[in-house]
């Protein structure tokens, strides 16, 4: 891995993944997001995820841009006037680019993280089920509290747990989870506002309605196949565009523990 400049290879495109790359382009580094060609991620006014099916989108003065060419993507990667975004197989990716460090930012909570020990020099994993020295070689915690954002050079990331953040006495029951599997349509925005019980978007026929009032802060693109229990719509009670807009508190921890992990990498080499 070089000791400055790395290209960095981040799985997944959500909110977290984004604060990664942002935190990691805006310094420097070269970076690239993978992620499924119709991905799921609801905070996509926090995301880079819009530039997988609109070409293009902005996230708090960085433009990322998708690239459907391998040829290409080294190009734009060495460019480096825009995050490149790629629904690209991923063995395809990583053969096309010689990446130095792979995170895995996908945040999937439940589902157990395959071992990435061999896709890069340097692998960092994020979230629920990452085990440093294991899966990959360092790990970052993800789950609120004084650890989150630390660094773990060896051992598991902490267990998940709890109920999400609370705000002006909501909590769970701010979100709207897939009652079924099935194919996502909604004409709503992220941003909008919608009062409790406003039809807000549907799944195969099945109108899934806004739990209270407020602007949505979570909402999967419209025409994206998500699984039963998938969280489809998030409303922020306080009503503030700015919560909903950007780079959240938590995500910013978390890609700081990324930054930090690959510094402290470059030192021990």
């Amino acid at each position: 891995m070089k000791e400055q400049v790395c290209a960095v290879l981040v799985r997944g495109s959500g909110d977290v993944a984004s604060a990664v790359a942002h935190r990691l382009f805006t310094a420097g580094h070269q970076v690239v997001i993978h992620d499924v060609p119709l991905p799921a991620a609801p905070r996509r006014g926090m995301a880079f995820t819009d530039a997988i099916f609109d070409g293009e989108c902005e996230l708090v003065g960085v433009t990322a841009r998708r690239v459907d060419d391998l040829g290409e993507l080294s190009r734009a990667l060495a460019y480096g006037q825009a995050v490149p975004v790629t629904k690209l197989d991923l063995a395809g990716v990583l053969e096309a680019v010689e990446v130095d460090v792979l995170v895995d930012a996908r945040m999937r909570k439940r589902a157990q993280p395959e071992p990435q020990l061999e896709l890069a020099p340097l692998t960092i994993g994020l979230g629920p089920g990452f085990v440093a020295g294991e899966t990959t070689h360092l790990a970052v915690e993800t789950r609120w509290g004084d650890e989150l954002g630390t660094v773990i050079t060896s051992g598991p990331t902490q267990a998940l747990a709890g109920e999400p953040r609370s705000f002006d006495g909501h909590a769970r029951d701010r979100f709207i989870y897939a009652p079924a599997a099935g194919v996502f349509r909604t004409a709503a925005s992220i941003g909008q506002r919608v009062q409790r019980g406003e039809p807000v978007a549907a799944i195969d026929g099945e109108q899934l309605t806004a739990p209270l009032d407020g602007i949505l802060r979570g909402l999967t693109h419209d025409g994206v196949p998500v699984e039963s229990g998938a969280k489809v719509l998030e409303v922020d009670p306080r009503g503030d565009l700015e919560a909903v807009i950007g780079l959240g508190p938590r995500p910013r921890r978390i890609a700081d523990g990324v930054a930090e992990a690959i510094a402290l990498a470059a030192r021990k080499r």
